[in-house]
């Protein structure tokens, strides 16, 4: 008895509505700018989270380069990137502490109280599966255009902007990582942080992240080009800055998650 019980109130659970809000074209600079906030408030967790998350991609980079495929880095950075909704947890989480006016401490990094953590999983699976099918689309294109040739990073670069075959190559592999970092971005909008507070399974969180998308797209694209700009500059300095863009945009999100996601008092 107690077992079905205890079944009934997890689908119960897994029953809770998510009462979606409009977002308008002035949102995007309004997350940004509480981002920013966040970061001042906080420099100390949110910049050494900004830190640890640019020694991480700067250690995938030196792998590469260290076993000769340094070919590969600006695909990998790119397919980095692509995982930073999930890895920003963190982030969401020192803005949640913040806004409950609770102190800080170390244990906020890595929130262990995600209302859903196995249906989370479920949506790493998916950035995943995103990371994985990139890379394999960068080896296969970089197979074909430069005949399997293993090129040093400065003689890959020539290769793209000099040659026809290398501009081609970076033509079509722009436009299928357009076509990936959109799926990304529409299904990680909302849906991690949605998963941090409200019990729904992750079906229901990635469809009101797309539902967003695909019902506001003017503020919505307006966040990803936003998101896109701070990222390129970031990358732009080796990585290093990173560690400022990464949490500015990580606090940035959970604001966004805020503003387009009634709480679960107001249902």
């Amino acid at each position: 008895m107690g077992d079905k019980k205890q079944a009934s109130q997890q689908d119960t659970r897994h029953m809770e509505r998510l009462t979606l809000r409009a977002p308008n074209m002035g949102s995007p600079m309004r997350w940004i700018s509480a981002g920013w906030d966040d970061v001042l408030r906080h420099p100390v967790y949110s910049l050494g989270y900004g830190f640890v998350f640019t020694a991480g991609g700067l250690l995938m980079m030196y792998t590469l380069f260290k076993l000769g495929w340094a070919a590969l880095i600006p695909a990998a950075a790119g397919g980095f990137i692509m995982m930073a909704p999930l890895l920003a947890v963190g982030l969401y989480g020192i803005s949640r502490r913040d806004e409950e006016g609770k102190p800080l401490s170390l244990s906020v990094l890595f929130p262990r109280r995600f209302a859903e953590p196995k249906q989370l999983a479920y949506v790493a699976l998916a950035l995943l599966l995103a990371f994985i099918v990139w890379m394999q689309v960068a080896l296969l294109l970089f197979a074909l255009f430069s005949h399997g040739h293993t090129l040093a990073l400065q003689d890959f670069t020539a290769f793209v902007l000099t040659t026809k075959a290398g501009l081609t190559m970076a033509s079509i592999g722009a436009a299928i990582g357009l076509f990936i970092s959109l799926f990304v971005f529409s299904v990680s909008a909302l849906s991690i942080p949605i998963l941090l507070e409200h019990h729904v399974d992750a079906v229901t969180a990635i469809s009101a992240s797309v539902r967003m998308v695909l019902k506001h797209p003017g503020p919505m694209l307006v966040w990803a080009w936003l998101i896109a700009l701070y990222t390129a500059f970031g990358l732009a300095f080796a990585f290093l800055g990173l560690v400022f863009v990464f949490p500015i945009m990580g606090h940035a999100t959970w604001h966004a998650y805020r503003e387009m996601v009634a709480p679960a008092e107001e249902y």
